[in-house]
């Protein structure tokens, strides 16, 4: 009884006390949740300040940058502001081996030099409101999840078409808490987004893999683009005489650093976050899922590592690839250690336990709750081996991209069945556009020696039943040999290279389909996937349906049993703000972390020609000479430091604000060894980690003699 007493009462000074440092918060609820909470902590402005309909605050100022990363506008001019891996696919997209941005960097000094990029879009919040009624009119608790959904699909469909808003705008509406309540978005995108800066990678992906996740940091991450509107103010697609956007808010940016315990609030985009899971789910994800992926991932990166290494070409092409397979590589293994470490299951455990002594002490009001958490028990220990093979199929599917042609070449037998062979001239053309556009980041050999090293892994590490009859068959065929297989299948497709692929697409619309449609890849990604649904995605979608209806009620439950605590919606890429304090850290015993690193740092890791630490030589001429300007403190550059607010994917390029809302960093990652702050927020060792603004202006200033973009920026001192 003690025990259970003493629980409780942590539980609701976690309530409260940790409420500062944990949370994904709705901007326009600050005012009525947080608000005092924040000014206590250091705040200076107001939940006003920040979100408002009536006058310019920050919200205006907070971009979604194509829906993947946060910018924020740092000029009137539409000047923005993200991180370097954000616009890392536009800096790619405009390199080669003669014009090379990556490794050289790349720099507007006037904005007729700013690049083009066509897709690449920004969207700003124009509004929030709160829709729940309306979207679950009509929902009943005899539904089954197929009609709940449909009627609120219907709901959904009439509040866009009759929500206010100007002919421009779009309407989006997202579900929280587990579609316990939804809410509804006005938001403005423009599609004319040009590239203005970016440091090269020795600067703005400085450590790259080895300190991916990891502090001590000292990556300069941050890269520059230019929003573009049509002559009337409105958002346009891409035009010669579109004009720079007018914003409602740009931020001041403030040269003054943070010290520890200063406030910091992060704004942005965050992506995907579950910290209301039942503990069988955390466990799965621990011991059983993560693990997984891992694995696979480890060994697609050996292979790429291997040839980038080896061809600057190819380096190019697969950079982006590499690094998006190696940053969630990454963080699932710190995820799997936090998870570990903080021993997040028996945390979850607790949570349960008292959750349950609350329901069966009220059971009248708790009765639907009864054996809730025997159920999530049951629905979980079913799912977890469809779990498994649904993230295998996924994880080596995805790394085999000749899978990835055939599946955009197979829409156009679909597609000229559907509409006819008087479609097929549109329809080819817009194939062979797609394939142009893949063979630009794509080299066969690379492929093929990743399908030899993936398969293996497919066959071996899964039950026979899950695996491909067809791919059985190659291997029976070639010894049961990997590497013949794989040498055989891309010797005998026609979509392994650009040639091959145009060759493929001549002739008529039955030719051209038979063509596609018989040749080995598409056929062994057919059959891998007709495998994966037959033995593993049909059934998973079935139990997916029952848990997911399982934890929209937990969401429920745990609201109403722990009534006294205030809950934040699981991020799904909405506005959101966080905040807390500059913070160090101490990840493991007898190890302590400061807030700050500084350019000495960037030196002692520096060495000559090397793939991750290599620094540009004028970076280190700045540094002997100590000529840092106004951005350098007590005779030293600050770098990047860390806080404690909670952050996710999505929050990349968020702006990191101090106590009156100016700029004082970037968002870019997080520490290794709280990256389970997706799962399970942790105060003691979950730390964002972001780029010193002072940093980002040394750079612009300094080492790429862009004053024409210092210019425009509001300083403050």
């Amino acid at each position: 009884m003690r025990k259970t007493i003493s629980f409780l009462f942590l539980l609701a000074l976690c309530s409260t006390r940790c409420f500062a440092v944990e949370g994904m918060w709705l901007p326009q609820l600050l005012q009525a949740l947080n608000e005092k909470d924040m000014k206590k902590a250091g705040m200076k402005i107001s939940a006003a300040d920040i979100y408002s309909i009536n006058k310019s605050s920050l919200k205006d100022a907070i971009v979604s940058l194509g829906g993947f990363c946060t910018a924020e506008v740092i000029s009137d001019k539409g000047l923005i502001l993200t991180n370097h891996h954000c616009g890392f696919d536009a800096i790619q997209n405009h390199s080669s081996l003669t014009s090379n941005y990556i490794k050289d960097g790349f720099w507007a000094y006037n904005k007729d030099q700013e690049l083009t990029n066509p897709g690449l879009t920004a969207s700003f919040v124009i509004r929030i409101e709160e829709v729940t009624k309306a979207v679950l009119e009509g929902v009943t608790a005899a539904m089954n999840e197929r009609e709940r959904q449909s009627q609120a699909d219907k709901n959904i469909n009439g509040l866009k078409s009759t929500a206010k808003k100007e002919a421009w705008q779009d309407i989006l509406i997202r579900p929280m808490f587990d579609g316990n309540k939804y809410f509804l978005f006005v938001t403005e995108t423009y599609k004319d987004v040009r590239l203005v800066g970016a440091p090269p990678a020795a600067i703005g992906n400085f450590g790259k893999d080895t300190d991916n996740w990891m502090w001590p940091r000292h990556t300069g991450d941050f890269s520059m683009f230019r929003i573009y509107m049509g002559k009337d103010g409105r958002p346009a697609e891409y035009a010669a005489d579109n004009v720079p956007y007018q914003p409602k808010r740009a931020l001041k940016i403030s040269l003054r650093g943070l010290k520890p315990g200063d406030f910091t609030m992060v704004m942005g985009f965050p992506g995907r976050t579950n910290e209301y899971l039942y503990s069988k789910a955390v466990q799965q994800i621990m011991d059983v899922l993560d693990p997984a992926k891992i694995g696979i991932r480890e060994k697609a990166l050996h292979i790429l590592d291997g040839f980038m290494r080896r061809d600057e070409g190819i380096k190019i092409q697969y950079a982006a690839k590499y690094a998006s397979i190696e940053n969630a590589y990454k963080k699932w293994k710190g995820e799997v250690l936090g998870l570990k470490s903080k021993d997040a299951v028996g945390r979850k455990k607790a949570v349960e336990s008292a959750f349950e002594k609350i329901v069966l002490s009220k059971s009248e009001q708790n009765i639907g709750y009864v054996n809730l958490l025997k159920n999530l028990e049951q629905a979980y220990t079913a799912i977890e081996p469809y779990a498994y093979a649904r993230d295998y199929y996924n994880e080596i599917s995805q790394k085999i991209e000749v899978f990835a042609i055939a599946s955009q070449l197979s829409n156009l037998p679909r597609a000229i069945q559907k509409n006819g062979e008087g479609a097929f001239p549109a329809l080819l053309a817009q194939a062979q556009a797609a394939a142009d556009a893949f063979f630009k980041e794509y080299n066969a050999t690379v492929d093929q020696k990743l399908m030899e090293v993936l398969m293996a892994m497919y066959v071996k590490d899964q039950p026979a039943a899950n695996v491909s009859p067809y791919y059985k068959n190659l291997l029976a065929q070639h010894d049961n040999d990997h590497a013949k297989v794989a040498a055989a299948l891309f010797s005998q497709s026609r979509l392994i290279s650009p040639e091959r692929v145009k060759t493929l697409l001549q002739g008529d619309a039955k030719t051209v389909s038979a063509a596609i449609m018989n040749d080995p890849a598409l056929q062994l990604a057919a059959d891998m996937q007709q495998a994966y649904l037959t033995n593993a995605g049909t059934k998973l979608a079935e139990l997916q349906t029952n848990l997911n209806r399982l934890q929209r009620t937990y969401m429920q439950a745990q609201m109403d049993v722990f009534s006294s605590k205030t809950f934040y919606p699981d991020a799904n890429s909405t506005l959101r703000l966080t905040y807390g304090n500059v913070k160090p850290y101490t990840p493991r015993d007898g190890v302590q972390y400061d807030c700050y690193t500084y350019l000495d740092g960037v030196m002692e890791k520096y060495k000559p020609g090397d793939y991750e630490f290599d620094v540009p030589a004028k970076l280190i001429e700045l540094y002997n000479k100590k000529d840092f300007g106004a951005y350098g403190a007590n005779g030293r550059q600050p770098v990047c430091f860390i806080a404690s607010n909670h952050t996710t994917g999505g929050n990349s390029g968020s702006p990191a604000l101090d106590a009156n809302g100016n700029l004082v960093g970037l968002n870019f990652d997080r520490v290794w060894e709280g990256t389970m702050s997706d799962i399970n927020y942790d105060p003691d060792i979950c730390r964002n980690i972001m780029v010193d603004i002072r940093y980002v202006l040394f750079i612009v200033d300094k080492f790429a003699g862009a004053k024409n973009l210092i210019a425009e920026m509001t300083i403050v001192k």
